[in-house]
């Protein structure tokens, strides 16, 4: 009974409303003006909920007396509302679906840049060793070569001074004795010469051999399983195993700059520590070129999602694409770690970087794919990438250490005090690169001006 004169209250008020007397009482336009009801050929003023659908007076008291009725405006202003609701979402969708499309783009941009510096990396690295085993092939080839004109040669030369000795000695004999010994001897023909030659050229090719043989094992079979390997991972892997990998070779090859330091002055850049990326137990100093790890323990910082929270490392404000650059660092006591890492951040684009909350060891250079580092310890140096270490024979005690990188043929070489070469490591770089250091309690390391 209470729903019943609810209902009515609803048909009383809206009849009684002004938009509903106008509308009756404009008759003709205003009934065209307004929808009506099929059945009653009167205006429709309410909306049914249960039925879903407009009505008029009739309708409303007759057939939908006991449902839940709004006044038609009412619900016209709630689906108004609603409607601008979704539009909004749609057009929220639309925007995030644009920037989704920027950054698709601009990750594509990369990762043609990153395919096409490997590529070229790939084929440069292919190239200078063919032209370098076509040289020494050939210059071996003319050196066996030599050593058989000379073997030949002196062979053929000692039989026939042989011969000439024994024609001398026959003239200083006499007659009988002459006329008697000549019937023996013979001029030699080129034909009966000995071909017994027995060069030592094993000895002297020893380690021309032994190379080749390494070479070989390399090229037939460690280099062929990496290619099917990887050849195969492309065309079975997942996108992401399909991203640019930094190809590696850890062993130390040719200088990337001849003669030591000297001639590396036109490569010197001027380099600055950035605070935001500094531990809160270094304390950075003369204009952000010296970094100190404060034994007093770590200092208040305020957060920075470039800053390594856990982890005593501190990278370069600058960072490298391309081109050469060398520099110089003087460490207080060999307890640090001295590389490059990747380092950018960006909230559009996804680019890899070294860990920078994480606690433990992967966060340090050199400890993960994406850094290289030499570690400089009281006893022993050693160099370091993706957590793989090499110990390296030199001295440990180098105190100024020096850094050349040279982005487009992929290495990074370690200088000690004068001329010592430490160390190259031999990579294919695709992203941007900062020198990084990670730096032991007590030790402090001065960026060299330059």
């Amino acid at each position: 009974m209470l729903r019943r004169n609810v209902s009515l209250s609803v048909l009383t008020e809206a009849a009684n409303s002004t938009t509903c007397r106008e509308a009756l009482l404009r008759g003709g336009d205003g009934a065209r003006a307004m929808q009506l009801c099929d059945r009653h050929k009167k205006p429709l003023v309410y909306y049914c909920k249960q039925d879903r659908t407009p009505v008029c007076h009739e309708c409303g008291i007759c057939d939908c007396k006991n449902h839940e009725k709004v006044l038609l405006e009412t619900e016209k202003e709630n689906q108004e509302l609603l409607l601008e609701r979704k539009i909004n979402e749609v057009e929220k969708l639309v925007k995030e679906t644009e920037e989704k499309i920027a950054d698709l783009a601009e990750n594509i941009s990369q990762a043609k840049v990153s395919f096409e510096q490997t590529s070229v990396w790939v084929s440069a690295k292919f190239s200078s060793m063919m032209k370098v085993l076509g040289e020494k092939q050939e210059a071996t080839e003319q050196f066996i070569h030599q050593q058989q004109e000379e073997a030949i040669g002196e062979a053929h030369s000692r039989t026939l001074r042989e011969s000439r000795s024994q024609i001398k000695a026959v003239h200083n004999l006499s007659d009988t004795e002459l006329i008697k010994e000549s019937m023996v001897i013979e001029v030699p023909r080129l034909k009966d010469v000995a071909t017994d030659v027995k060069p030592n050229l094993q000895d002297r090719l020893n380690a021309v051999t032994e190379i080749l043989s390494r070479m070989s094992k390399l090229v037939s079979d460690d280099l062929d399983k990496a290619v099917s390997s990887t050849v195969g991972q492309d065309k079975d892997g997942s996108p992401q195993d399909k991203r640019p990998v930094l190809a590696v070779v850890p062993s130390p090859a040719a200088p990337s700059h001849p003669g030591g330091k000297e001639g590396l002055s036109a490569y010197r850049c001027s380099l600055t520590f950035d605070p935001r990326t500094a531990n809160g137990n270094l304390f950075l100093s003369q204009e952000n070129r010296r970094a100190e790890h404060l034994t007093s323990g770590p200092r208040p910082v305020p957060p920075h999602e470039a800053r390594f929270d856990h982890t005593w490392q501190v990278l370069c404000f600058q960072g490298f694409t391309h081109g050469q650059h060398y520099w110089e660092l003087e460490v207080s006591k060999p307890w640090a770690y001295l590389g490059i890492s990747t380092g950018v951040f960006s909230e559009q684009v996804t680019y890899e970087s070294i860990p920078r909350k994480e606690k433990g060891r992967r966060c340090m250079v050199g400890m993960n794919e994406l850094s290289w580092s030499l570690q400089l310890d009281q006893h022993q140096l050693s160099a370091w990438h993706n957590g793989q270490r090499e110990t390296l024979a030199g001295p440990a005690q180098s105190s100024r250490i020096g850094m050349l990188l040279d982005y487009e043929a992929g290495t990074l070489t370690y200088y000690g005090d004068g001329q010592t070469r430490l160390h190259a490591f031999h990579c294919a770089f695709t992203q941007e690169l900062f020198p990084a250091c990670w730096i032991g309690e007590g030790v402090s390391i001065t960026l060299c001006s330059m």
